[in-house]
């Protein structure tokens, strides 16, 4: 295989051309870093499953991938072993805590901080051959507008963007969102917002990113977020994370774990087909 690191000519502007979005495949992403957007990604997979659907978590943070330390898992194969024709495809899969599978990224892999045409090549296979398996195929990817975030955001027929109440992830939300619009002539994305401090405020910090995008944001036609739900405050979530365990497995019933179940429900009802 050539070179990760050395782009070609056209690698600089992969991320900007729109791809057809592959159907089952959800991308949940964020704008900034520390929002809980693996956290997400894990127990709602879990949520799914119970559901009845068959789901596969995939770590697109090619570079910084940390799905392994959520689910307190030890891989010996990952997508850098796939990528390099070292394993197969099928070997790099795993089952997780939660009933849902997993293909796990290498942490610290500098040669996947940089979209190159091969890079690019090889995930695009990777998606392509695991859509046919699953009923749900979400993808944990990076934070932010790096060319891999946006390569892989474009496979995905739906997008969910997890932020917090804070000031500084609302703001790179919204640069993200209008990121997706102009690059990627996104019409609809889905907010997820998590550490939520009393009930029904995601829905208005919603509202108020949709007032922003609608007098900054110039598009042909408009922009719809649509608010999926809050994940509240809860020490669970915390004592999950410490513990390196999946909270929909150990208590699903608190107040956070009924909020992923309740995402999981909207998901079903408008997103994804029922599994046949």
């Amino acid at each position: 295989m050539n070179d990760l690191l050395t782009p070609t000519a056209d690698s600089q502007d992969t991320a900007k051309v729109p791809l057809k979005p592959l159907g089952k495949v959800l991308a949940v992403t964020s704008g900034k870093g520390g929002v809980g957007k693996t956290f997400v990604s894990a127990n709602l997979a879990a949520a799914l499953v119970k559901r009845g659907y068959k789901v596969l978590v995939l770590d697109a943070d090619l570079g910084l991938a940390n799905l392994d330390v959520v689910l307190n898992l030890y891989p010996k194969i990952t997508l850098h072993d796939v990528f390099t024709g070292k394993a197969k495809l099928e070997e790099a899969i795993l089952p997780a805590p939660g009933g849902f599978s997993v293909l796990l990224a290498g942490s610290g892999m500098v040669e996947y901080s940089r979209l190159t045409t091969e890079v690019r090549n090889e995930f695009l296979r990777i998606i392509s051959g695991l859509v046919p398996h699953y009923d749900v195929v979400l993808l944990d990817t990076g934070a932010g507008i790096s060319d891999v975030v946006l390569f892989a955001v474009s496979l995905a027929s739906e997008v969910l963007m997890v932020a917090t109440p804070e000031p500084t992830s609302l703001t790179d939300a919204y640069a993200t969102i209008k990121v997706l619009v102009g690059q990627q002539q996104r019409q609809t994305v889905r907010v997820i917002i998590n550490q939520s401090a009393r009930p029904g405020s995601g829905q208005a910090i919603t509202h108020q990113l949709q007032q922003v995008l609608d007098r900054f944001v110039v598009t042909e036609r408009p922009i719809r977020l649509i608010h999926m739900g809050d994940i509240p405050v809860d020490p669970e979530v915390r004592q999950a994370v410490m513990r390196r365990q999946l909270m929909m497995q150990t208590t699903p019933g608190c107040p956070a774990g009924l909020a992923i179940s309740h995402i999981a429900g909207a998901l079903e009802k408008s997103v994804i087909p029922k599994p046949t």
